[in-house]
């Protein structure tokens, strides 16, 4: 039996693909534990999950501006997010290492602690990429910024990790977990050589989310809207023009619209949308004909498992990238967040549904999916990785 340590961000899109791959290694008689926020991971991986605490920036630190676009997030989600996250939990990565002593780390892209924390302890460490947006180019053409970020963890490699160091903390020489795969994700770059496309990792998920299930009628497709549980504060126009063209095409569409603000009001439901605070998405998306979202990495490949196709009005962040490759795949259509009208957003309807090429390039990138393994070939992966290292030991 060997020990896996999942180092993840208190962020749920990030922990939910980490579940799926820990709960394979358990299954395979390893033992997994968990360095992050308590009250996140045990939500999302069950009460049993061994949990070492890390702490997360405090309070407004951590909040950024909803009008924040462009340069502008990305300058914040790095100084003003990531590096502060990544000195907040470093402490609690290398308790967890001192008390768990893994085996092998394996460490989301955006908690950069836990690949630095393990470069200091000399363990080899995997990166869970929950987006393929880094290595898919998303920098390129942009040499300051990218020499900006380098300073970045430069700097905090000083402060947490092995100062002798040279990895890249984002990407492991070792091993790169990328849950996607390349008829949606397209070329990768050159600096990221140890990528293993292993898909979504969509396993079941511990939820006690109510939803009305005989509430959808069957003579109508149901479409669903989301942005994420990062995007409450930015969505509330965006939504309302949703709404109303869901509305106005009530006689062959019905919605369910997640408002986990409440911006729609309190009486925002109706015969035709439904809007809740949260909904269980894995299974509402098998009964669903499309779904309008901000191009978040996760619900794009849960809509694409299930064939769904999509239209996409990225937000921030790596979603213009995923937006894209959502839209050159051919399974869906883009529009623009900021001007998405109701008259917009029903021509970007209308479009997915009535033209059938979406559906069936959202059915081939599922197919592909499906074919990569998820959770059991990433785990396959990580013991791979485990071999190569006890073997490197045994013959230095």
């Amino acid at each position: 039996m060997s020990r896996f340590l999942f180092v993840v961000p208190p962020l749920v899109g990030h922990v939910n693909p980490a579940v799926g791959v820990a709960a394979e290694l358990a299954a395979l008689g390893h033992e997994t534990a968990w360095a992050g926020l308590p009250e996140v991971v045990g939500a999302l991986a069950g009460p049993a999950a061994e949990v070492f605490p890390c702490a997360v920036p405090a309070g407004e630190q951590a909040q950024r501006p909803p009008e924040l676009r462009g340069p502008g997030a990305l300058k914040f989600l790095w100084q003003d997010f990531l590096v502060p996250l990544a000195e907040a939990m470093a402490p609690g990565v290398a308790a967890a290492i001192r008390r768990f002593r893994p085996d092998v780390v394996v460490v989301d892209q955006q908690a950069v602690a836990g690949a630095l924390v393990a470069e200091r302890f000399g363990l080899p460490w995997a990166t869970s990429a929950t987006t393929s947006a880094e290595f898919a180019g998303a920098l390129d053409g942009m040499p300051l910024v990218e020499s900006w970020i380098s300073g970045l963890l430069a700097d905090l490699r000083r402060q947490i990790g092995d100062p002798q160091g040279s990895a890249d903390p984002r990407f492991s020489p070792h091993l790169i977990l990328a849950f996607t795969t390349a008829e949606l994700a397209g070329p990768v770059g050159s600096s990221a050589a140890p990528i293993r496309f292993v898909g979504p990792s969509i396993t079941t998920r511990p939820t006690a989310l109510p939803f009305p299930w005989d509430w959808p009628a069957a003579d109508r497709a149901t479409v669903l809207v989301t942005l994420g549980t990062a995007n409450t504060d930015t969505g509330a126009a965006f939504l309302t023009a949703c709404r109303q063209a869901l509305r106005a095409r009530a006689d062959r569409l019905q919605a369910v619209i997640v408002d986990p603000g409440g911006v729609l009001g309190a009486a925002a439901s109706d015969p035709d949308v439904l809007v809740l605070p949260s909904v269980p998405q894995l299974q509402l998306l098998a009964r669903t004909a499309a779904v309008v979202c901000h191009a978040g990495h996760n619900t794009v490949c849960e809509a694409l498992w299930h064939g769904v196709p999509l239209v996409v009005a990225p937000i921030r962040d790596d979603q213009p990238v995923v937006a894209g490759q959502v839209v050159a795949s051919g399974a869906g259509v883009r529009v623009r967040f900021g001007r998405a009208d109701a008259a917009r957003l029903g021509q970007a309807l209308d479009a997915v549904l009535d033209d059938p090429a979406h559906r069936t390039a959202a059915r081939r990138i599922g197919a592909s999916f499906r074919s990569a393994g998820g959770a059991a070939a990433a785990a396959a992966h990580l013991e791979q990785l485990l071999r190569e290292t006890d073997d490197f030991f045994a013959h230095a």
